[in-house]
């Protein structure tokens, strides 16, 4: 008998999940492992986001929420939206859901037909092709050129466009690149998107205050207000706010999409969590000092991480503007053999051999739909990442 159902033979775990378990593995093991292989802030929650979760749990905050979220929270989001990216939403215009991941999730089931295709910029996050799959979704790639900075050009999301494409989806700024779209950026692609009244848009900006240099997000709503009745705005607490275990994500968009989204939730996992939606709302609405904080070691992080990987040989590493991952390609590396006498055929061999010999966990770069380049992420400790960098060096000059 066939344990599991066809569509899960159309999907694989989550990559960049499966390379942080093996080096969980090899630290319970005893080896040095430094794990760059996952999004996660390396800082604590701030100490007034956990203040306000145990004001919430002594306050008997622990009962069913609605299924959208606290009417507290959905308006703390709607200040949030206006205040960060100049949006207007109304509470019912709203829903809070386990993790940003969830909110993509109902999003695709609750609109997509066998055969809809949705364009995705490739490199894109693991996770977006199979949401999409197991929806019965048609993923459509388009390919952004490192030469382009990663970035995706108007004229190839009009060529992209067919009679059958229900979504484009946009990650600003873009994991696993790290690339941002500033509003200036984005008013070419909206442009395209006018011209196609049939196409949704989810924007998916969970990165957009981890930005550098003086950089500015955009978001599409934003730039092109005549999107808004076809458009989601997604977001969540836990890149900014060091809130990933809490698992607090959100949307905006058109009342009946969120209704729709809503009656998916009713009837999955209800409400997100009572006690992290009480904390979500003191970190939209409490001091902001902190997120100012993370992003300027951030940025050094980043500058150093650049710096350190353009000095080893056969990477090119481009400087991302957002977020907290870079995206060097190893195109240089590719064919040569280690020092262990591993043949470097492809990007995976590179970082399951860089994991053997030197104890660094990336993901390499065809799990986000982009072959021949690797994803590190820099929310490490700095002298982690120092150290990471040098290894990382050394792995380079010994291939032959």
């Amino acid at each position: 008998m066939h344990l599991t159902a066809e569509r899960l033979d159309r999907i694989q775990p989550s990559l960049t999940i499966a390379i942080s378990t093996v080096a969980r593995r090899m630290i319970a093991e005893g080896k040095n492992v430094i794990s760059l292989s996952q999004g996660e802030p390396d800082f604590d929650t701030p100490r007034n986001i956990k203040d306000a979760a145990i004001r919430a749990l002594e306050n008997g905050e622990t009962k069913y929420t609605d299924v959208s979220g606290t009417q507290t929270l959905r308006k703390a989001v709607a200040t949030k939206f206006k205040r960060d990216s100049g949006i207007d939403y109304k509470p019912e215009e709203i829903i809070i859901s386990t993790g940003a991941k969830q909110v993509l999730f109902n999003a695709m089931l609750a609109t997509l037909n066998a055969g809809d295709e949705v364009i995705i910029p490739s490199p894109c996050w693991v996770s977006y092709p199979d949401i999409v799959t197991l929806a019965d979704g048609k993923p459509v790639f388009v390919p952004c050129g490192q030469n382009n900075g990663f970035k995706l050009q108007a004229e190839d999301l009009e060529a992209a466009i067919t009679p059958k494409t229900r979504w484009f989806m946009l990650n600003n700024p873009c994991n696993p690149t790290g690339a941002a779209y500033s509003a200036a950026d984005l008013k070419p692609i909206c442009e395209v998107l006018m011209r196609h009244p049939d196409v949704w848009v989810l924007t998916d900006d969970i990165y957009d205050n981890l930005v550098y240099g003086g950089f500015k997000a955009g978001t599409i709503v934003a730039v092109e207000p005549r999107l808004k009745d076809r458009t989601l705005t997604v977001h969540g607490v836990s890149k900014s706010y060091a809130m990933t275990g809490w698992r607090i994500g959100f949307a905006g968009g058109p009342v009946a999409l969120i209704k729709a989204m809503d009656k998916l939730q009713s009837q999955s996992t209800s409400n997100a969590n009572s006690i992290a939606q009480a904390a979500a709302v003191e970190a939209l609405l409490g001091q902001q000092d902190s997120v100012e904080e993370m992003r300027k070691v951030f940025e050094q992080r980043r500058d150093l991480v650049v710096e350190m990987l353009n000095q080893a040989p056969g990477m090119n590493c481009t400087k991302p503007a957002g977020a907290f991952y870079v995206y060097p390609s190893i195109h240089g590396c590719i064919g040569k053999t280690s020092k262990g006498g591993v043949l470097i055929k492809d990007d995976e061999a590179f970082a399951l051999t860089l994991l053997a010999e030197e104890g660094v966990a990336t993901v390499h770069g065809t799990a986000f739909c982009y072959p021949g380049y690797i994803r590190i992420s820099y929310a490490n400790a700095t002298e982690e990442l120092r150290e990471a960098c040098t290894r990382i060096q050394r792995f380079c000059h010994g291939l032959t």
